[in-house]
């Protein structure tokens, strides 16, 4: 087992770079199997979550070439066969296993695979994007842990998603691009992310208008072609950075910062009194100061993402005053709340309301990370904290951040891991 142990004290200085997002390149590589074709995706994070669903379509008959030196994935889809499942336990690894079945659906007609895992961070049902796959002309069974869908062909319809679900409008998107006839995706969700794969699909030659918006338009075409592209940085690693330097009171600058996709992040830094200023892509972050209490309440882009809801929660222990933090986008993620009480801090749980009562300082201790943001917030609070905090379950953290440690230490941090 690896543990994370993370020496606190350190200021951090100099730059980093900020990794591809993740949460752009799964759809994306999903999204690969539409074209039966070669692509190949630049800069991709080299993260167990990118393997993962790259095993997923190699379990379907795609090649893959990973090149960990540039960082560039290969990936050939003409050879899928889709009478073959994904195997169970790939897909039950991660949530995001399951975008593959729009793609699946719009090209062959059928996809059979494993209900999905991933975070234990609360129910995440799969509801709206059967719903919406229905609405196609799919037939979906669902039984014995195992989800199938079927259709001759899809056929576009008009779908209102009940609520603004980033991967059911990421699988609704992939299965209406070959669909006959068009597809609108009502109150659908406008994260960046989704944005870049509406780029990659239309440059693999989908005809897709609105993504980022709340109403995507989709005009179903007969092929797509592979192509090659680069996908956007990742808008939650950097926000991380920026609590980093905040709570080491530091200087810091990050490489790979799209202002346009980080504002509520920044907003709610800037009322904590930290200074952060963008240009040409570098975030200056000078931290040194007094931190303020901000009340934060979570809701889908352009609202404060969840994604950044506990590291916010590690920045706001350290606050003079008290915060309150509203989490309305899953109802089990307040569990690195009991983590970071065992370092100091002073915090009460009531119901999907967290109160943060600010105190002067953290002390190092054993503690867990529950989830992948959770593992984040709690090396954040390491950073901060009076002697050795040690982290287990570090497998979580690994999911979503490249080479962390490696970061951190690159900033003056001092941060190793070991195995136990």
């Amino acid at each position: 087992m690896e543990k994370i142990i993370v020496k606190g004290g350190n200021k951090l200085k100099g730059e980093v770079n900020i990794s591809s997002a993740k949460n752009s390149v799964l759809p994306i590589i999903a999204a690969s199997i539409l074209s039966g074709d070669l692509s190949v995706i630049e800069n991709a994070p080299m993260l167990e979550d990118v393997f993962v669903i790259c095993d997923v379509l190699e379990s379907l008959g795609a090649s893959i070439k990973i090149n960990k030196e540039n960082n560039n994935i290969s990936i050939d889809t003409k050879d899928i066969n889709s009478k073959e499942e994904p195997k169970a336990d790939l897909v039950r690894k991660m949530r995001a296993s399951f975008l593959i079945m729009g793609p699946m659906l719009s090209r062959f007609g059928r996809v059979k695979l494993s209900l999905p895992g991933g975070c234990n961070i609360g129910s995440r049902p799969i509801d709206l994007h059967l719903k919406g796959l229905s609405s196609l002309g799919a037939q979906i069974y669902l039984g014995h842990g195992y989800v199938e869908g079927k259709a001759d062909r899809l056929i576009g319809n008009k779908i209102y998603l009940d609520f603004p679900s980033v991967g059911a409008t990421e699988n609704i998107m992939m299965a209406g691009v070959l669909a006959k006839g068009e597809t609108v995706i009502e109150n659908a969700a406008e994260e960046p992310e989704i944005k870049d794969l509406a780029n990659y699909l239309n440059d693999m030659g989908a005809i897709v208008e609105g993504a980022g918006t709340g109403r995507i338009r989709i005009k179903g075409v007969s092929e797509l072609k592979g192509v090659t592209h680069k996908p956007i940085y990742d808008r939650i690693e950097a926000g991380t950075y920026m609590i980093a330097a905040a709570m080491t009171r530091s200087k810091i600058k990050i490489n790979g910062v799209d202002e346009e996709h980080i504002k509520p992040i920044l907003a709610k830094l800037s009322e904590c009194g930290i200074n952060i200023d963008i240009k040409n892509g570098i975030a200056t972050t000078y931290g040194d100061v007094d931190i303020k209490p901000v009340d934060i309440k979570t809701m889908p882009y352009p609202g404060f993402p969840t994604d950044m809801q506990a590291q916010m929660m590690a920045l706001l222990s350290l606050s003079k005053g008290t915060s309150i933090i509203t989490e309305t986008v899953f109802e089990n993620r307040f569990m690195h709340a009991s983590e970071i009480k065992r370092m100091g801090a002073n915090i009460k749980i009531d119901g999907r309301s967290a109160v943060i009562e600010g105190v002067k300082g953290l002390t190092g201790a054993e503690v867990r990370a529950t989830d992948l943001r959770a593992g984040a917030a709690l090396i954040l609070c390491g950073l901060a904290a009076e002697c050795n905090t040690q982290i287990s379950d570090v497998y979580h953290i690994d999911r979503g951040y490249v080479d962390i440690e490696k970061k951190l230490k690159s900033l003056g941090a001092c941060i190793e891991r070991i195995n136990v």
